[in-house]
Formats: structure tokens, sequence, C-alpha cells
């Protein structure tokens, strides 16, 4: 008796002792990714670079977090659309490791009673923006684990907050500290991610008869449509590519092709195509879809349910 419970006192201790040197490996092998990978700030504004704006609050980052590699997302964001920004932080998500920290400054409350935040998603990613919706697409997909207030004067600007620059006063003191890895629960009071503003963009819905959905924005210079409906999605109406797909466009009937690129249909011809985001877009081969139509996003989108 005595030899059979010293065999399972073994056992025991030895998978203790093995289960304690995996969770050691494991926090050694992350420190290490964080010593060979400096620590990333993601940074997006409507601030443009004609002035001085973005050069200042990535001077106020590097100041409080020297070895944080900050890349630019963009800051030719549509003057206060809120929405395309929240488009592209949905799109650049995916891209960039756990740990990266979003900072996204596209803010026409500036100064108002809005809150500014810190969102955690469940990629463990940090958002440091104002809650004003610029958070809904990427927390839809990626889901947010939690949010907090930023509150705390030890991590903004000191000597007074300016009422139109929260910019360089709160969103990138903030980001380089949590990019310095310093406790993100220490930023403030917690926000419950059921408060959190959200976009009036309703997603699309499958129903008996087919797919409602809405264009949201264009692309770039180019005049694509891009929709909220994802490749997987429009794949449920049971079109195969190449075949016509009948749509209803802002009003507008029309029927287009469904291909894999531009060049699948002659020069100046629609077609609807799944982009590099996984979202169904529509096109004009070398034209501009949205002028030639006279779309101005957001517009509602509906398409049937393929007949076979």
């Amino acid at each position: 008796m005595k030899l059979v419970l010293s065999a399972r006192i073994a056992r025991a201790v030895l998978s203790v002792s093995l289960l304690v040197f995996a969770e050691w490996a494991a926090l050694a092998a992350t420190q290490e990714q964080a010593e060979k990978y400096p620590p990333t700030i993601v940074f997006m504004s409507d601030f443009g670079t004609v002035d001085d704006s973005v050069a200042i609050c990535k001077g106020v980052m590097y100041s409080i977090a020297p070895d944080a590699r900050i890349f630019d997302l963009t800051h030719q964001v549509k003057p206060y659309s809120i929405l395309d920004a929240a488009r592209f932080l949905q799109g650049a998500t995916p891209y960039y490791p756990a740990g990266t920290v979003f900072v996204a400054v596209v803010d026409p409350g500036v100064g108002s009673e809005r809150r500014a935040i810190v969102a955690r998603s469940k990629r463990k990613q940090y958002f440091v923006l104002p809650d004003n919706g610029l958070i809904t697409l990427a927390g839809e997909r990626d889901g947010i684990e939690a949010a907090r207030e930023i509150k705390n004067p030890a991590w903004i600007i000191s000597g007074g907050v300016s009422a139109t620059f929260n910019g360089r006063d709160i969103f990138s003191p903030v980001a380089a500290h949590l990019a310095r890895g310093e406790d993100w629960t220490q930023v403030g009071p917690e926000v419950p991610v059921a408060k959190l503003v959200r976009l009036g963009v309703r997603p699309a819905e499958l129903g008996l008869h087919g797919m409602t959905g809405q264009v949201i924005a264009t692309d770039g210079p180019y005049g694509n449509l891009i929709t909220n409906i994802a490749a997987e999605d429009f794949l449920k109406l049971g079109y195969k590519l190449g075949e016509q797909v009948p749509i209803e466009l802002n009003n507008q009937r029309m029927s287009i092709p469904f291909v894999r690129t531009f060049s699948d249909v002659r020069l100046y011809q629609r077609l609807l195509f799944i982009d590099s985001r996984g979202r169904l877009s529509l096109a004009i081969n070398q034209g501009n879809f949205a002028q030639i139509n006279r779309i101005a996003p957001p517009v509602p989108l509906f398409i049937p349910m393929a007949h076979k």
C-alpha cells in the first residue's frame, strides 16, 4: 500500500512540475518575443500631413516610449468620418500581433463630454480612441474584452489639457504608456462594453428572399463601392463565379457579373467581386462606379437569392 501511495505521490509531483515548467517556458517565450520585437503603435487620424499635428503626437509618444515603433495607418481619413476610420481599423487589426496599440484620433466631438477610452480586444490588442463609435467594426469582428475610461492624470500631458488637441494631450501619451508595458487597468475606471458608443450601421442580414446590406464607403480615388457584406455571407445566396447577379442599389436595379478581378470584364464594364478585405464590392473596370452611378454612401443594397 505504501508503495502504491508513493507512486501516486510521485506522479502527482511530476505532473505539477511539468505544468510549472510549461508555464515558465511560455512566460519565457513571451518575454523573449517582447525583447526581440519592440512595442508597436499604429497611429491613424484625419489630421492630414500639411501641418505639424502628426509629428507633435509622435514626439509625445517617443518621449514616453523611445523604443516604440510607430506605424502610420493613415492620416488622410475623410475629415470627421468616423465610419471610414472604423473601417480602416477593422481592415488593419488582423495583420498586427497581440499587444499592438492602435491610437485613432478622428474626433469631431473633441472637447465635449464624450469619453476618451482604452479598449482591449479578444485578440489582446489595445485601442486608444474617443468613445464615438470608432471601435464598432473591429469590435464586431474581434470582440471587445474590456474597456476603461482615461482618467489617470499621470498618463496624460501635465499642465492642462487643450480643448481642441486631445490627440496630443490624451491619446498619444496613453498609447505610449501602454506600449511601454504599463498596467492598462491603471488608466481609469472600467466602462461596461455594452455601454460603448456604436455606429448606426446595421450588419448585413440574410433573409428568406435574399441579403440586405449597405454600401458603407468608396475605395479611395477609384470609386469602387465597399459593402458591409462579408464574402462568406454573400456566397450563401448561391451565386457562382461568372454568373449575373441582380441587385437593387439605392433604388436602382441592375445586373452585374460576379467575377474574380477587374480584368475578367471588358473595359468600363461593371463587376461584382470580393475585395482584399473579404467584403463584397462593386466596381467598373477602369471607371468610377460611385461617380457614374451617383452613389454617396451609406446607401441600401439588396441581393436576392439565386434561382437554380
